[in-house]
């Protein structure tokens, strides 16, 4: 083929699209995958872990939660760790389309996540501490967003999808403690 066809499609390599056809077990990775895969599902197994933890701290909170004018609260706990666990489910997917295998063990989980666990048995210090958690996540989001830059957009879609998600969750506990 000459250079005047290789290159007909607005400026596409061309060769480098059907070369996008070899190494069929890489999945949805092409050779043109920019980022550092490995430090991309890193980062991400360690997001897997904070939202997993996340979903187990809301779900206490959804269950412990208790006195009058508190039902509003635990539908906002349940609804977030729904969320929580919505997030917890898209990572896992993207680091399996990235070749990586998603970290569920629960050995090291909390060392693993950005958040913390919570136990407390008061309603405000338990809106506090998701509070304090969704701050976590969401600088934790800005980070990995800012790390992977262009280099990965269908990461950095998803997170900042997942970021927007976590900055409503800061609202939402922020107004329940007013």
């Amino acid at each position: 083929m000459n250079q005047t066809n290789s290159n007909l499609a607005h400026g596409f390599d061309i060769e480098e699209i059907r070369r996008a056809a070899a190494n069929l077990e890489d999945g949805a990775v092409t050779e043109g995958y920019a980022a550092d895969r490995e430090a991309v599902v890193a980062m991400l197994n360690a997001a897997l872990a904070t939202e997993l933890l996340c979903v187990l701290r809301y779900k206490r909170h959804y269950y412990t939660v208790s006195g009058p004018n508190t039902g509003h609260i635990k539908a906002e706990f349940l609804e977030h760790a729904q969320q929580e666990q919505d997030h917890a489910d898209r990572i896992a997917e993207r680091i399996v389309q990235l070749n990586g295998s998603p970290n569920f063990n629960p050995a090291t989980l909390t060392q693993r996540s950005h958040a913390e666990y919570d136990e407390s048995e008061d309603v405000q210090a338990m809106i506090r501490a998701d509070l304090i958690a969704e701050r976590v996540a969401i600088e934790s989001y800005r980070q990995m967003i800012q790390a992977i830059g262009d280099k990965d957009p269908t990461t950095r879609n998803m997170l900042v999808e997942i970021l927007a998600t976590e900055e409503e969750h800061a609202d939402d506990m922020r107004d329940l403690l007013a």
